[in-house]
């Protein structure tokens, strides 16, 4: 499966905002955003202040791309993500964004098993965790009520997980989730609703995006 690889930090600039993308970087005085406020390219702050207004277009079109970026996958997955959401019953943004958060690498990142996504897939990909008692390398997979996340015997012992009580007790948990420190497992209790969902996005425009 293909994935970006180039510099985050540069994604959150061209957003205008933190991504949070790099985890306790984000929080720190050396955050891009906080260095260098304005979009990336040769002509540096001085093109921002000659654009004009954007279009209604350009506007659905960057918050798709922050969607798309803060949830880490690409376009052909994310329009797939979409297809979906608009045959399930419902408002088709809000599930698209539902849909979203019930992916594996995104499940252990609100855990806080994981510093962010992006780490959160590589632990998947390296078949660190079970899902209902089966090993699972698919970053992508969808999780439903009821299903249960829980880290391999063989990887406890590794020094990160031996740590991670630790540090994953400060982090707050979504209420859609139910997690067991000490035990290092975890509960998916209900799909999440839209107060939920932290993600500072207008679901309404990528819905207009792909309407066209």
């Amino acid at each position: 499966m293909s994935k970006y690889i180039g510099p985050v930090c540069r994604l959150c600039r061209r957003e205008g905002e933190k991504l949070y993308l790099k985890g306790a970087r984000c929080l720190s005085p050396k955050c891009a955003i906080e260095r260098r406020p304005f979009a990336p390219g040769q002509h540096g702050p001085d093109a921002q202040a000659k654009k004009s207004r954007t279009s209604d277009y350009a506007n659905q079109l960057r918050e798709k791309q922050k969607a798309r970026r803060i949830y880490g996958v690409m376009e052909t997955q994310f329009r797939r993500y979409y297809s979906e959401a608009v045959h399930v019953k419902g408002l088709t943004g809000e599930v698209m964004l539902q849909l979203l958060e019930r992916r594996l690498d995104n499940v252990i990142f609100r855990l806080g098993y994981a510093e962010n996504r992006a780490h959160a897939r590589n632990l998947v990909a390296h078949g660190h965790f079970l899902v209902n008692g089966r090993r699972s390398k698919a970053a992508s997979m969808t999780l439903k009520p009821g299903d249960v996340i829980e880290i391999r015997k063989g990887s406890l012992n590794r020094t990160y997980f031996k740590s991670l009580p630790d540090v994953a007790e400060p982090r707050q948990v979504p209420s859609w989730l139910s997690r067991d420190t000490a035990k290092l497992s975890a509960k998916i209790v209900q799909v999440p609703s839209r107060q939920e969902i932290d993600a500072k996005l207008n679901e309404q425009l990528i819905v207009e995006y792909y309407s066209r």
